[in-house]
């Protein structure tokens, strides 16, 4: 196969060879490429990286190929192929050697035939197609006469004499494939004869008792003789095969002297002798054995009447015996449905009863069929009467228990729901318990942090708002005193008008003028003519933020107005007696927030102030109120203060005694919207704005002065929690149609 893949044509590598030399731009690479494309799947042709040598594992798949030879693999580098290959001589050079007088230069250059002189490269001589040509030379030779293969075998590397390498000799020969041959010579058998032609070759050496003996037999005689081992020659159906030199040295031993001769035919007489006897004695035992055999058969008869008996007798029973079998299996079923039984947990001894039923039938047919003579039809009958029975009771068991064993996997399996709702559910509350801390975390760090801001930044406002009132307690001064000599100006002018008109006998019907102070021109809405329903309509069902704005200042303004009317009043009447009940009943929110109150020509006016904190609130961009739309934007605030009564404060009593409550606050922007007073042992005060107006704190958020308090501010939810807790709901939806805060209607409706 390797002569095929290197000389076969347009296939071989000497053909692939001479083509790619014949190209204008011969390359090995492709000539490679071209080598394993065409002979794809060779079994004898591979890539170099299959190679065993790391050298040839290195050249790539374009630049060799492998070639898998006898005595190994060898990979071929194709670098230089092309060059190598071009053995074309100069037609000129050509020419000059032929030419040439030298008798023996002359004819290592003969002259080609004229078919051959063809110019173009396409006819250049290759060195594989010379190759190729006088190999075939020489095989022809060689067909043409005898042959005879001569082994050269190299001593050594060295190239000089008397000089043997073994292991290099030793190589040579397994690659030459000596090793094998000498193998398949040693185990084979080269020599061979027929029995005739021995027996015809040394006849004549024999006597006449030997000379009539079967060719075969006499073989097989004349080698046991000759003490022949039996691995030197083996006996085939016509020939005998010898080992190699085993003819020759049997030959030798036959053409002896006469005096081996006779040794020879002496021995050849003991092993006819020996055989026979043997024969003999194989014959006396063979005849034993004859005899053993026929007592043997005659005691098989004996046990093949016995059986045949035996089976007659075990026809006419057996339909009983198959039956008694079957039935005692049937306890068997039995057990096992007592077994489901005693699993039940319903109806348990009712059907114990059944199974026990099943049971007394099942020895009932035992008894008839052992007692009495049953065909096997009427056993098969009842038997399958019982069997279904049976089995019809042990499916409405399976039935029952499969349904119990639902019910308490069914049973399980709500329970544990149960109980992973349970956890559910409790690592939901504590996951929503958490966050909420956390949410409150952030807003008390939120409302802390607005605190400080605030603070800060009255603290820079208080120079500047203390020099913008001198300078407006100035302007309102100067403004008086004109307004006071303008009127006295008037009246001066009004009377000596009026006493003219008099002396002149007349009198004159003269207004009487006199100036006040001039309304505030930065404010858009006057508001001081409208009643207490219509400020409350306005603030109800107006979308004018600046209309709401000035209708609560107005409102407020009026409350202040009341509530100081009405304190005045009731000292003035009576200054003693109802001091407790006045100030029980004047409580509208803790004497610390009314005496510590910021008024309103001290912060600029409630809107310019509120404006003005507005800036510090916007720099905590982390505050996450809830900021309920009231208005437009409106901020909750939701605070808490401690709340003594009078009459509990001047108590002659224990300090673990006075009874302390709390005054929570909530407002919507800067108007308060809802109030709450919690007092031990005693009912909760709750107010809402638009309902209880008139006993609700006044005063705006920058007048209480809460946001400076440190811990006053509370979060929502603290509020809301107190707020229902103590029945703000149900206030709530008792008064939902004079609710006049926003905020409050809309979580009203969220509580719903």
């Amino acid at each position: 196969m390797c002569l095929e893949l290197i000389e076969a044509k347009t296939t071989g590598c000497f053909d692939l060879l001479d083509e790619e030399s014949k190209l204008p731009t011969p390359r090995p690479e492709h000539f490679t490429t071209e080598v394993h494309n065409r002979n794809k799947g060779h079994p004898r042709l591979d890539f170099p990286r299959k190679s065993k040598l790391r050298a040839s594992r290195e050249i790539r798949d374009d630049e060799g190929f492998l070639v898998q030879h006898f005595a190994g693999s060898v990979v071929y580098s194709t670098a230089q192929f092309i060059e190598k290959n071009n053995d074309a001589l100069h037609a000129s050079l050509l020419i000059l050697i032929q030419e040439s007088r030298n008798t023996f230069i002359k004819n290592l250059f003969p002259k080609a035939p004229e078919h051959e002189q063809s110019a173009g490269k396409l006819n250049f001589i290759s060195v594989g197609s010379k190759f190729r040509s006088q190999l075939a030379d020489l095989m022809n030779k060689l067909r043409s006469t005898g042959i005879s293969f001569i082994r050269c075998i190299k001593p050594n590397l060295k190239m000089v004499p008397s000089l043997f390498e073994g292991g290099q000799i030793l190589s040579q020969l397994q690659c030459s494939g000596m090793v094998s041959v000498l193998d398949l010579m040693q185990q084979g058998f080269p020599s061979r004869a027929q029995f005739a032609e021995l027996y015809g070759m040394y006849k004549s050496y024999l006597p006449k008792e030997l000379a009539r003996l079967d060719p075969r037999l006499f073989c097989k005689a004349l080698f046991k003789a000759l003490n022949l081992r039996d691995t030197d020659f083996k006996f085939g159906l016509t020939k005998v095969f010898f080992r190699p030199g085993k003819f020759a040295e049997f030959d030798e031993i036959m053409k002896s002297d006469p005096k081996n001769l006779a040794i020879l035919i002496s021995k050849v007489r003991k092993w006819l002798l020996r055989t026979r006897w043997r024969k003999a004695q194989w014959c006396v035992l063979s005849v034993i054995k004859l005899r053993n055999k026929i007592l043997y058969r005659r005691q098989c008869l004996i046990d093949i009447q016995r059986h045949v008996r035996m089976h007659l007798v075990y026809k006419s029973y057996a339909p009983r015996i198959r039956g008694l079998v079957k039935v005692k299996a049937l306890h068997e079923q039995v057990a096992s449905m007592e077994k489901i039984v005693g699993q039940m947990k319903v109806n348990k001894e009712q059907v114990y009863k059944q199974v026990q039923q099943l049971r007394q039938r099942i020895d009932h047919l035992l008894n008839e069929i052992t007692n009495t003579s049953m065909n096997s039809t009427h056993i098969d009958n009842a038997y399958n009467d019982l069997v279904s029975s049976i089995e019809r009771e042990f499916r409405r068991l399976k039935q029952v228990l499969a349904e119990q064993e639902i019910k308490e996997k069914e049973e399980g399996l709500k329970k544990i729901q149960m109980e992973l709702e349970r956890e559910r559910k409790k690592k939901l509350a504590e996951e929503k318990r958490l966050e909420q801390e956390k949410e409150e975390f952030r807003q008390r760090s939120a409302i802390v942090q607005r605190q400080k801001e605030e603070e800060q930044f009255k603290g820079k406002l208080t120079a500047e708002e203390t020099k913008r009132q001198k300078e407006r307690l100035a302007k309102e001064s100067d403004e008086e005193a004109r307004l006071a000599e303008m009127n006295e100006r008037e009246r001066r002018d009004y009377d000596l008008a009026r006493r003219l008109a008099l002396e002149t006998g007349g009198e004159a019907d003269l207004p009487h003028l006199q100036r006040t102070r001039r309304p505030n021109a930065n404010q858009k809405h006057d508001l001081s003519n409208h009643t207490y329903a219509q400020l409350r309509d306005l603030i109800n069902t107006s979308c004018d933020v600046e209309l709401l704005e000035a209708c609560r200042e107005e409102f407020h303004r009026r409350l202040k107005v009341y509530h100081a009317w009405r304190s005045k009043n009731r000292k003035g009447k009576n200054p003693s007696a109802l001091d407790d009940q006045m100030d029980e009943d004047e409580e509208r929110a803790p004497k610390d927030i009314l005496n510590n109150m910021v008024p309103p020509s001290m912060t600029g006016g409630p809107l310019k102030s509120t404006e003005s904190l507005k800036k510090p609130r916007q720099l905590t961009t982390n505050v996450s109120l809830k900021t309920i739309s009231a208005g437009k934007g409106a901020e909750q605030r939701y605070f808490r203060i401690p709340f003594i009564r009078p009459h509990d404060q001047n108590r002659d009593t224990h300090d673990d005694q006075k009874k302390k409550g709390w005054w929570y606050a909530h407002f919507d922007d800067k108007w308060i919207a809802r109030q709450m007073e919690i007092h031990p042992n005693k009912e909760a005060v709750l107010l809402v704005a638009g309902v209880d107006d008139m006993n609700m704190c006044e005063l705006s958020l920058d007048e209480t002065g809460l946001t400076s308090k440190k811990g006053a501010e509370i979060l929502e939810s603290d509020f809301e929690q107190e707020w229902l807790k103590h029945g703000g709901r149900e206030y709530l939806n008792s008064h939902f149609g004079q609710i006049s805060s926003k905020y409050v209607v809309q979580l009203l409706q969220n509580y719903r």
